[in-house]
């Protein structure tokens, strides 16, 4: 059928996969058109096959799902992506929201909400875990709170917030830059221009500011 949603898989535990393919094929209109076990295989899929929706395990063996999102933003492949993990972790939410993941699931949802969730990024809409989405309604609120003390901060362009966060999680320019596709000097540059904008100078004053505003940045 031609309005049928076409979906990738991708999970390295066989017992959960075949589960997830399972609850999908049961509800009308849904297609699995492939499964892969990790990372890049996922995206072979993905790029030969163009699917509507990918559900990846974020913790895929030899290429991340975060690696995959990235890659296929690069390459501004049209389809929406589904996480599923098994921890709450903040700074993994975060990198997916980064990624524009517009789906976020834990393993131990429901056979419903996993359908629910991959009709609603189909829809071009996000749908995410409620704890996330308490933990992101939450953050906005912090993060309202700090522009108002440090004004600098609405300044920041999308790609230096980006390397602010990036500073937060302890990275140096070298990883940032590989990550970033850009050359470590210009990460620098980026960096001198958030101290200007924050006001901060000093050695190490920036990584130290990002590390106690990591989860208001």
């Amino acid at each position: 059928m031609t309005n049928e949603l076409r979906i990738v898989i991708a999970e390295d535990h066989p017992f959960f996969r075949d589960g997830l393919r399972t609850a999908l094929e049961k509800e009308k209109g849904l297609q699995v058109v492939a499964e892969a076990s990790d990372g890049i295989t996922a995206l072979r899929c993905i790029e030969t096959l163009r699917p509507d929706v990918a559900v990846l395990d974020i913790g895929l063996p030899e290429m991340d799902g975060c690696a995959v999102a990235r890659r296929l933003r690069e390459q501004k492949m049209a389809v929406e992506l589904v996480f599923l993990t098994i921890s709450d972790d903040e700074d993994m939410f975060e990198e997916a929201l980064e990624c524009d993941v517009k789906g976020y699931l834990l393993k131990d949802c429901t056979a419903a909400e996993i359908v629910k969730c991959v009709r609603t990024v189909a829809a071009g809409q996000s749908f995410t875990a409620p704890a996330m989405s308490t933990y992101l309604v939450g953050k906005t609120r912090r993060t309202e709170r700090l522009a108002e003390k440090i004004p600098g901060l609405r300044l920041l362009t999308p790609q230096e917030r980006h390397i602010l966060k990036r500073v937060a999680q302890d990275k140096s320019s070298k990883e940032i830059a590989e990550e970033m596709g850009i050359a470590p000097k210009t990460v620098d540059a980026h960096r001198m221009n958030i101290c200007n904008k924050l006001d901060i100078h000093g050695n190490h004053v920036l990584g130290r500011f990002a590390a106690r505003h990591r989860h208001e940045i």
